[in-house]
C-alpha cells in the first residue's frame, strides 16, 4: 500500500486516507454479495473508455484490507489486468456496515438477504454472546435475516420479493444470543417455506403459467387475512403465517376477478 493523502470527510469529519494498493492486497469480506457478471463487464468497458475515476472503499481488519464498496470495480480491474487500484481507507469500525454501501448496483431483496445472512454468520463466529437485537444498526430489516436463512440454507430460488411487504410487518429483531437466534431464524425460514408451498399449490390449482402471479396470490392472501390496506400486523410471527396460509387455501379465481392467462 502506498499512502497518497489524508483528509476528513465533509459530513462527519472522520479521518480518511487515499492510498494506492496492489490488486492482490485487497480481499472481499466473507459477507460480500455475489458478483454480477453483466455489471462487471459493463464496468470493464467503462474503465477502458474513461479510465478508473472512482476509488473503491476498503477497511483494514486483522492485518488485511477488505473492500466494502466497489467489489465489482475491483474485479473489473483484475480482469483488465491492472496491477494497482486506488482506494479510500476508512476506519475498521465500518467493517460490518456493508449493507449501507453497495453504490454500484442497488441490490434487490434477494441480494440483500444473502448478504444479511453472511453478515449474521460473521457476527455469530466472532461474537456469539451478542444478542441479535444489538445488531440492529448493521441490518436494515430483520426480515432480511429470515430471508437470508431461507435462501442460503434451504431454497436458493425462494422468491423473497413476493413476501417482503408481508414479512416487514411481522418480523422483529430477536432478544436472543446469536446461536439461539440462528436456530429461531431457521425455524422461521421453514415456516415461510411451508407458506410458499401452499402458494405454489394454489398457483398449480389455478393452472397459471406466469410465475409472477404467485406474488399476486401472496398479496391477495394477506388482504383476505388482514384487510385491503393493512399497515401494521400485531400478530405473532407464526400465527400471522398460519392465518395467511389459511387465507391462501381459501382463495378462488373469483378473488382475482376471474383472471386467466
Amino acid at each position: 500500500m502506498k499512502e497518497i493523502a489524508y483528509f476528513e470527510d465533509p459530513v462527519k469529519g472522520q479521518p480518511l486516507k487515499l492510498a494506492l494498493f496492489k490488486i492482490e492486497e485487497i480481499e472481499p469480506p466473507p459477507f460480500q454479495r455475489d458478483i454480477s457478471e453483466s455489471l462487471k463487464k459493463h464496468l470493464e468497458m467503462s474503465i477502458e473508455k474513461l479510465g478508473f475515476l472512482t476509488p473503491i472503499v476498503v477497511v483494514p481488519k486483522g492485518g488485511k484490507y477488505y473492500v466494502v464498496d466497489g467489489r465489482h470495480r475491483l474485479e473489473a480491474m483484475r480482469d483488465l489486468g491492472a496491477k494497482e487500484i486506488l482506494a479510500v481507507v476508512v476506519d475498521e469500525s465500518l467493517y460490518h456496515y456493508i449493507l449501507e454501501f453497495n453504490t454500484e448496483k442497488p441490490p434487490n431483496v434477494k441480494d440483500k438477504s444473502k448478504q444479511a445472512y453472511r453478515l449474521f454468520m460473521d457476527f455469530l463466529k466472532e461474537s456469539p454472546d451478542l444478542l441479535e437485537e444489538e445488531l440492529f444498526t448493521y441490518f436494515k430489516e430483520p426480515m432480511l435475516i429470515t430471508f437470508g436463512f431461507t435462501i442460503e440454507e434451504y431454497d436458493p430460488r425462494f422468491p423473497a420479493s413476493f413476501y417482503e411487504s408481508f414479512l416487514e410487518k411481522i418480523d422483529q429483531f430477536l432478544r436472543l444470543p446469536l446461536p439461539s437466534a440462528a436456530e429461531e431464524r431457521r425455524n422461521r425460514a421453514k415456516a415461510l417455506l411451508e407458506l410458499n408451498q401452499v402458494v405454489n399449490e394454489k398457483y398449480a390449482e389455478f393452472g397459471w403459467e406466469n410465475a409472477l402471479l404467485k406474488g399476486e396470490i401472496v398479496r391477495k392472501a394477506v388482504q383476505r387475512a388482514y384487510g385491503m390496506r393493512v399497515r401494521t400486523i400485531e400478530e405473532e410471527f407464526y400465527s400471522a403465517l398460519e392465518r395467511v396460509k389459511d387465507a391462501c387455501n381459501n382463495l378462488t379465481l373469483e378473488d382475482f376477478g376471474g383472471l386467466s392467462e
